[in-house]
């Protein structure tokens, strides 16, 4: 990974620190490794983290999420490809990452905790928001996938 602007794992490895011990806690998640991608590669693509994209894409092919369905990923609503439950985890995924424009409304809520229940609503939820982070970071630092 290369960036333009701040190499934050060297100038404050205690940033880098405190964002990886959240990501370290979905390690003890119920959610199956698949769809912990699957998110990962979605909020990605609404903020636009080349880093991100290219290494969760990859993480997910290795997780056997097929190629179709990473490619579909950016027109889900429209697509066959996925589960009902997935389905929640994305449009979940899309309110949280939009959050200005989407607002998270009851009417979503309650479409997820048809599918998930509390605790693994409370795990989706800070598997989006660490994403979001990583996101961030990415995008605002200019991190680029090395080649």
């Amino acid at each position: 990974m290369t960036s333009s602007r701040n190499n934050y794992h060297q100038t404050a490895p205690h940033v880098f620190k405190a964002l990886y011990a959240l990501e370290q806690t979905q390690a003890a998640f119920a959610l199956e490794g698949s769809l912990r991608e699957l998110i990962k590669v979605r909020a990605s693509q609404l903020n636009g983290c080349a880093l991100c994209l290219d290494m969760h894409s990859a993480d997910a092919l290795q997780h056997g999420e097929s190629a179709r369905r990473l490619l579909a990923l950016g027109a889900w609503e429209d697509a066959p490809f996925f589960s009902v439950r997935e389905r929640a985890a994305l449009l979940w995924t899309d309110s949280l990452t939009l959050l200005a424009e989407r607002h998270a409304p009851d009417v979503v809520y309650r479409e997820v905790a048809l599918q998930f229940d509390e605790r693994e609503i409370a795990e989706l939820t800070l598997a989006i928001v660490t994403i979001n982070a990583w996101n961030r970071f990415g995008v605002g630092f200019a991190m680029q996938p090395t080649r």
